[in-house]
């Protein structure tokens, strides 16, 4: 890599992303050159390019939001609590069954609560269908 004379711009398509993903991946170790003017010209732009790429992937790889109930069990999961430990999340033990069970849906007072207790972003709680 020569950054010298290398030149970042937007990412417009496939082959750009392709390119920019490589040179990425030749500068992951960067912080390890030993020369720090060639280290700080490298991590800089292995910074522009990962910004660059990343915006792309946004806009052409879009992640959707993961299902609201899904990601309230996985949070339950992965923090070992029962429907008995969130039961005051949801105002009660019947409540959090049938909502975990589709058969409630969430109000803005449980969303709120998971969102502060559990810390499970608010826009994936909104998106409930």
């Amino acid at each position: 890599m020569n950054s010298n004379t290398m030149m970042i711009k937007p990412i417009t398509n496939k082959k750009e992303f392709e390119e920019a993903s490589a040179l990425i991946d030749s500068l992951v170790d960067a912080d390890l050159i030993k020369n720090k003017a060639d280290r700080q010209k490298a991590l800089a732009v292995l910074e522009a390019v990962t910004i660059l790429a990343t915006e792309y992937e946004k806009k052409h790889f879009p992640v959707p939001n993961p299902d609201p109930i899904e990601a309230i069990k996985e949070r339950m999961h992965q923090l070992n609590l029962t429907q008995k430990d969130v039961a005051p999340y949801f105002g009660g033990h019947n409540r959090v069954s049938e909502v975990l069970n589709r058969k409630r849906n969430l109000t803005l007072n449980m969303i709120k609560s998971l969102h502060q207790n559990l810390k499970i972003p608010a826009d994936i709680l909104l998106s409930a269908k």
